[in-house]
């Protein structure tokens, strides 16, 4: 084999730029190579039809057909599948390099293009083909020549030594699972030396024992000679890992199988993004559709509990007031729950300030202790040195502590240690680039471990979406993590999860060491309420019932109302009334013409109008955001009567 890769190497060239085509022509031909051209991806596919060269270097933005689907129509040729392409590109995102190489690209180069770097990596490919051409070759005269099976087994490490610059993990197996050879990149892979592999049983070595399902894998070659597909692993250090595996039956040449050829490609980082991306495309759609659900829940709850509070001032006799108080629960109840959701799809702010996790987790701790079954031991692991501080709502990290400790309370239900720790980490560009709600900073880590009976591979991913719940009908909703999820992500976290089926599961929360503002917001008087005295209050909501039951609670405590239910309609009244009006309460949400846009023009016609804004779904530090200081205050949904009351007197009160 000649150790020059240019030699007779043909090398065609795609690119619609003539000066790239020109510039790459000179350089390689006078490297040794011959040069074909092709200035779009039809001709390309044409000429490597006809001549198929040794490589092909693909520019990606072309007009008509770019590179991707030249690639693509390239692989799935009988003819051009196999000729290496190497892709030329200025694009330098990850998806965009993963989306090549999953096309079947072997490599990218990327612009401004460097003659030292293009010779480099066309010579690295090529000599790869020369070698598996070779390897080929050779495989063809070891069928004639072999005539004993140790002759076979040392031909297929003689052939295997030279895929030794190859990253891929390259072994051979006899078929009783003992394994003959293993290339340096195995080393790589797996973290075990050949010295310490060869001999061992394949599957004893690499395979933990709940995940083995195949057998007997020269049984599975039997039928056709060889197997693709994807594997879990395990390596020497005891990390599960997952690889693409190619497995192929080599046989004598009486055709007598003698061994199993296995080339398996690390694609561990590959698949833990695609299910991040994944879930969290599945969260997405999920925090959509459960916002939409909260905003008409609030709607359809706010009369049902205003009209509650009218008719306990109506119906004075024991049994109504009983059954009005069960109704004005339940309401709340129901409220709460949409809170919840409004949790997982927005991640609603609270008010924010300096925290520090030990005190956090100490609390937590005395928590569990009194309230936990003793048959679970409750462990606390602090550092020595101080954790850093966070800036969030203690409350809602209160709520997500707790339910991570109560959901390892249940799945321990014969006893266990329950573990809370801590500890800083610096997030570095590595970390991050495999967890996608992850930034360079640092953060502090709380970690929740339990031992008890973990959860299955088939359902960890659906675990943090809206009402998913494993645990028996009346035990649970299926929100508290979804709830958690939410907290997290407000506060600029993330969460990852590990679990072993019959060994417990860890949890890590993730929390920036990053200020956050305050909320924003006005705080309502404690005062006694007070009727009005026929001021004219303009009332814009697009719900009919709420504008019925609040202009009725409105009009029954002293003050004149007029309604509208859409933007414009709230602004042809004003224009007509704006010197009578004394305040607009305005719903955010509405057809037509929105609150926020409808708030700006009222602002425009008198900068000195009092509003009250509405809404079942923005929060008060969010609602200052889209519309400024010009709102008095905010009324989430569903409001009370007394809430709508002492509102309303806040704002009449300002100046």
């Amino acid at each position: 084999m000649s150790a020059d890769p240019t030699n007779q190497s043909v090398i065609l060239i795609v690119d619609d730029t003539p000066t790239n085509l020109e510039m790459l022509f000179d350089f390689l031909g006078l490297a040794g190579f011959k040069v074909l051209i092709a200035e779009d991806g039809e001709s390309a596919i044409e000429r490597a039809e006809y001549a198929p060269p040794d490589l092909i270097l693909l520019d990606v933005l072309m007009p008509e057909m770019d590179g991707f689907e030249t690639c693509r129509r390239l692989k799935a040729n009988e003819l051009t599948k196999d000729i290496p392409v190497i892709f030329m590109t200025a694009l330098s995102e990850t998806t965009d390099k993963v989306k090549g190489l999953n096309l079947g690209a072997v490599d990218y180069i990327t612009k401004p293009l460097q003659h030292e770097e293009v010779l480099a990596r066309v010579q690295l490919q090529l000599r790869l083909r020369n070698l598996m051409k070779t390897l080929q070759e050779q495989n063809q005269r070891l069928e004639k020549e072999i005539q004993q099976r140790h002759l076979s087994e040392q031909k297929i490490r003689e052939q295997a030594a030279l895929l030794d610059i190859t990253t891929d993990a390259i072994l051979v197996q006899d078929l009783d699972n003992q394994i003959l050879f293993w290339n340096k990149g195995a080393e790589q892979v797996y973290g075990w030396t050949a010295e310490e592999a060869i001999g061992k049983h394949a599957l004893k070595l690499l395979y933990r024992e709940a995940l083995c399902d195949i057998e007997n894998p020269s049984q599975l070659l039997a039928e056709c000679g060889s197997w693709q597909g994807e594997l879990r692993h395990v390596t020497k250090q005891g990390k599960e890992i997952v690889v693409a595996t190619r497995w192929t039956l080599v046989c004598d040449e009486q055709g007598v199988p003698t061994s199993i050829l296995t080339v398996n490609t690390d694609v561990t980082e590959k698949k833990q993004l695609e299910a991040q991306f994944l879930r969290a495309q599945r969260m997405e759609s999920l925090g959509t559709l459960a916002s939409g659900i909260a905003h008409d829940l609030n709607n359809a709850l706010t009369p049902i509990m205003m009209t509650v509070q009218l008719l306990e001032t109506k119906l004075h006799d024991e049994q109504s007031q009983e059954w009005l108080s069960i109704m004005e629960t339940n309401v709340r109840r129901g409220a709460d729950l949409v809170r919840q959701v409004l949790l997982f799809s927005r991640g609603l702010e609270g008010r924010r300030s300096t925290l520090k996790v030990e005190k956090l987790i100490s609390e937590i701790e005395q928590i569990v202790k009194q309230t936990f079954s003793r048959a679970i031991e409750i462990h606390t692991d602090l550092p020595a040195q101080n954790l850093w501080t966070i800036r969030g709502e203690a409350t809602q990290l209160h709520q997500v502590l707790m339910n991570l400790c109560v959901n390892a309370r249940d799945a321990m239900s014969e006893g266990g240690i329950l573990k809370i720790s801590a500890a800083n980490l610096w997030v570095d560009e590595s970390y991050a680039r495999i967890n996608l709600d992850a930034k360079v900073g640092p953060y502090v880590v709380i970690t929740v471990t339990d031992t008890g009976s973990g959860i299955s591979r088939e359902i960890i991913d659906k675990i943090f979406e809206p009402f998913f719940t494993t645990k028996d009908l009346g035990k649970g909703t299926g929100l508290g993590l979804s709830t958690a999820i939410g907290i997290i992500k407000s506060h600029g976290g993330f969460v990852n999860v590990d679990s072993q089926v019959g060994k417990g599961t860890e949890f890590k929360v993730y929390l920036p060491v990053t200020q956050s503002r305050e909320t924003d917001g006005i705080q309502t008087d404690h005062h006694e309420l007070l009727a009005g005295h026929g001021e004219l209050i303009l009332l814009v909501d697009d719900e009919e019932s709420i504008r019925e039951v609040s202009k009725t609670l409105l009009e029954a405590n002293g003050y004149k109302v007029l309604v509208a239910s859409d933007g414009i309609e709230a602004l042809a009244l004003y224009t007509e009334h704006k010197e009578e009006i004394r305040a607009v309460l305005i719903d955010m949400m509405m057809p037509s013409m929105d609150g926020p846009t409808t708030i700006r023009v009222l602002q425009k016609m008198n900068p000195q109008v009092k509003i009250i804004g509405v809404s079942g779904l923005v929060s008060n530090h969010k609602m200052i955001e889209l519309v400024g200081s010009c709102v008095k205050t905010f009324l989430p949904k569903p409001y009370t009567s007394n809430e709508l009351l002492k509102n309303l007197q806040t704002v009449l009160s300002t100046h």
